[in-house]
């Protein structure tokens, strides 16, 4: 898929189509993978990639992309398709600048995984048939692939992409997923178990924004964590009423808006599963508003910002929160 990717972005550039590419692109390491603008064939042959490890979303970098002269192209994911749309839908990407070529998702790797069963020296890695074989520097390692699979790809929701303008490989099918069954856990825990639960997980909070940096959801142009009047402007969290307050804020800031992409999990230095947060509003909204994915379209409103007369009372909402 590399190859056919790279063939096809340096005949879109041939033909001034676009003037630059949005990709991936490796770092010190094998598994180091990062967005990066190409913007000439010679560029794309050096060090333009696409494999296992290349999870990262590249829809948020749109924003600014966007905004520059003459069309970019952007190779999306199926699951990235639908942070573009969301985009799209609150005016911050501008879809006529941009050229979208839907390629296959498949389950990303975690490198972290990988090296917690005490694998190091990476060089690459590969599926045969549910076994993970690894090249290293001392040799070829295994282990099981769906235990090295990332936070993000272990419950997909759509191998189907949701915007295109042209398709590499075959189109996918909307999921069953079994993403909410950690979610329904907590559900079933007493608040006691609940509030420990996310005091060990939001303790390990640095407070480093990689989060917030990430998100498709979070594209305000002066976040309120930024302002010097808030209060609250980045900084070290000097009490639990801060860890919890940053995470639970930003998770109400995106409520609705949030596609599930899983960045957040994704890049935390500390492994919080921030996930399961957004994961929790987006079943409260279905159970109480009725179906819905943010990113499936581009006209629809989110059940928060669209009145009905079918839309549930406050006090059920109330009652829900009474042990």
């Amino acid at each position: 898929m590399q190859e056919a990717m790279i063939k096809r972005a340096k005949e879109l550039l041939a033909d001034g189509s676009v003037n630059r590419v949005i990709g991936w692109k490796r770092g010190e390491f094998v598994y180091d993978v990062t967005p990066a603008v190409f913007d000439s064939a010679e560029e794309l042959d050096a060090d333009f990639v696409y494999d296992d490890f290349t999870a990262a979303n590249v829809s948020k970098y749109l924003i600014k992309e966007t905004k520059k002269e003459g069309k970019i192209l952007a190779f999306l994911k199926p699951c990235d398709t639908y942070s573009f749309n969301q985009l799209i839908k609150e005016h911050r990407i501008v879809r006529e600048n941009v050229y979208v070529i839907g390629i296959p998702g498949g389950p990303k790797l975690d490198a972290e995984k990988i090296k917690a069963k005490g694998i190091t020296g990476i060089l690459g890695a590969k599926n045969d048939n549910g076994t993970l074989r690894i090249e290293t520097l001392y040799g070829e390692e295994t282990m099981p692939y769906y235990e090295a699979v990332s936070v993000k790809c272990e419950s997909c929701k759509s191998k189907k992409h949701m915007v295109y303008d042209e398709l590499m490989g075959e189109e996918g099918d909307i999921l069953q997923s079994n993403r909410f069954d950690m979610v329904e856990k907590l559900e079933n825990m007493t608040a006691q178990e609940r509030y420990d639960f996310w005091r060990e997980q939001l303790s390990k909070c640095i407070r480093c924004n990689a989060c917030r940096n990430v998100c498709p959801a979070c594209s305000c142009e002066k976040c309120i964590f930024d302002n010097p009047d808030s209060g609250f402007e980045n900084k070290a969290a000097v009490d639990s009423f801060e860890e919890n307050m940053f995470h639970i804020i930003r998770a109400f800031h995106v409520a609705g808006r949030c596609t599930d992409c899983g960045e957040c999990s994704r890049v935390c230095p500390q492994n919080i599963p921030l996930h399961l947060l957004n994961r929790k509003f987006i079943k409260d909204i279905n159970n109480l508003y009725g179906e819905y994915q943010a990113g499936e379209d581009t006209t629809s409103r989110a059940p928060l910002t669209n009145y009905t007369t079918d839309d549930c009372e406050p006090s059920i909402v109330h009652e829900r929160g009474v042990e």
